[in-house]
């Protein structure tokens, strides 16, 4: 993931009337809350669970977030506070190696049976209460205001991986749970693609952080904006849905490695790949096929005008090449995304835990749906330099050997997206709710081509 671009410190920066302060402990508290109404359908055996590499076990995640308000905020910015345990300081620390080498090793975090769920929340409701003892002091620091938006924004990142962590947790389990009954079917009407067509240029990306207001937030990899020089193209203005990616499985996408980057067609011979990662034949159903959701499993028939979702970097390269196309960068992506009305895909607050079917002939889906994978490395934009301190651990460090998504999903919350955030997986995952969109160039002295216009 990524930190927040922080800029210079000064002593305070609330009126006479703490507005500043007042607004953002109300996000703070609707944070917090989100995450617990998304912990209630579980158990605390379901909280235990870490179901592969990538995952984390969902107490975990509610440890995790409090630990790092206590950490980068209550406990250097809130005189005479006291740490809820003197082991939570390490034992809860992810990987800030400057904080102390004591980490426990990821793998064993389900190894946690204690503390209890029990202690865990006591934790979360003691932070939750310095940080409301903070906010409503007289004279609050911007470096403690600008932490706490930090802070909120890493608690929807780890919103948004506890429910993808639980899902797959849910799929390996032989029972195959279902998280949320109620949980959307997609109903809506298909539409067929489209080719939405940029001119191109010199254009600005990166997000323009306002340095002087304390609650405009981005993380420190969005910024500085930057120029960046675009050949003229096309975006298809959805996202590829399960329909057209089943053509390609049943033109034998899996097994023709001329489609192939050669990584990629050596994870699909070693993992064994023949669909994406929550697909499993079904003779019971027509097509031969069923898809695990978050409300349980749908039938492929019920999915196909739903975005394909859960694919790896190496699919959705190898599905371009299959339909002559290819991915966008993340330079084209954002601009797209910046300048184009977009209908945006489902988010967290939409409640429907799934992609949803496009119902727009315009560019739709940029925001919300699925993560989409482009085909830009994830390094630093000209003139980054990471942060000073342990938070500049929290990106900068991990720019080698990572692909840049963009987008958001089904699970990511509304108020955590916008087009300048860069999210960042190697190649080969598939546990993220991420998809296709797809690029192609074209020539801009054509007569029927148009800045943003769908041909």
């Amino acid at each position: 993931m990524a930190t927040m671009a922080l800029s210079p410190a000064t002593s305070s920066v609330v009126d006479s009337a703490g507005s500043v302060a007042n607004a953002l402990l109300v996000r703070y508290r609707a944070a917090r809350a989100a995450t617990a109404h998304c912990c209630a359908p579980l158990s605390a055996e379901d909280q235990m669970v870490q179901s592969c590499a990538e995952a984390s076990p969902t107490k975990w995640h509610q440890a995790h977030t409090s630990w790092f308000f206590e950490t980068f905020v209550l406990t250097p910015l809130l005189p005479g506070y006291r740490p809820f345990h003197p082991d939570f300081h390490w034992l809860f620390n992810s990987y800030y190696k400057s904080l102390g080498n004591e980490i426990p090793e990821k793998k064993l975090r389900a190894s946690f049976s204690r503390p209890s769920l029990e202690q865990i929340l006591a934790f979360r409701a003691h932070v939750d209460h310095h940080v409301d003892q903070l906010l409503q002091r007289p004279d609050v620091p911007e470096d403690a205001l600008r932490r706490i938006v930090l802070g909120i924004q890493h608690e929807q990142q780890h919103l948004e991986l506890l429910l993808t962590d639980i899902k797959h947790a849910f799929f390996t389990n032989p029972l195959h749970p279902v998280y949320r009954e109620n949980a959307s079917l997609p109903t809506r009407l298909p539409q067929p693609g489209q080719w939405v067509e940029f001119d191109g240029g010199l254009q600005q990306i990166g997000y323009p952080l306002d340095a002087a207001n304390p609650l405009d937030f981005s993380f420190d990899n969005e910024t500085p904006r930057h120029t960046v020089y675009l050949q003229p193209y096309a975006l298809e203005n959805r996202t590829v849905t399960c329909a057209e990616y089943f053509d390609f499985m049943n033109d034998n996408g899996y097994n023709r490695a001329e489609l192939w980057l050669s990584e990629g067609w050596d994870t699909v011979e070693s993992e064994r790949w023949d669909a994406p990662l929550y697909w499993q034949r079904s003779p019971a159903e027509p097509s031969g096929w069923r898809i695990f959701t978050l409300g349980g499993w749908r039938p492929l028939s019920e999915m196909l005008h739903t975005p394909v979702c859960h694919v790896s970097l190496f699919e959705a390269d190898a599905y371009a090449r299959w339909r002559g196309c290819r991915l966008p960068t993340e330079a084209e992506w954002e601009y797209a995304a910046a300048s184009s009305p977009a209908d945006n895909g489902s988010l967290l607050e939409d409640s429907t835990l799934h992609p949803q079917a496009s119902t727009s002939r315009d560019l739709t889906q940029m925001l919300g749906g699925c993560w989409e994978w482009t085909s830009s490395a994830y390094t630093g934009y000209p003139g980054y330099a990471p942060l000073p301190g342990a938070l500049g651990e929290y990106n900068g460090k991990f720019m080698s050997s990572q692909i840049i998504l963009r987008g958001g999903s089904a699970l990511t919350p509304e108020s955590h997206i916008r087009a300048a955030y860069r999210n960042f997986f190697s190649p080969a995952t598939r546990w993220q709710i991420s998809g296709i969109r797809l690029a192609r160039a074209f020539a801009a002295e054509q007569p029927t081509a148009s800045n943003g216009s769908a041909q």
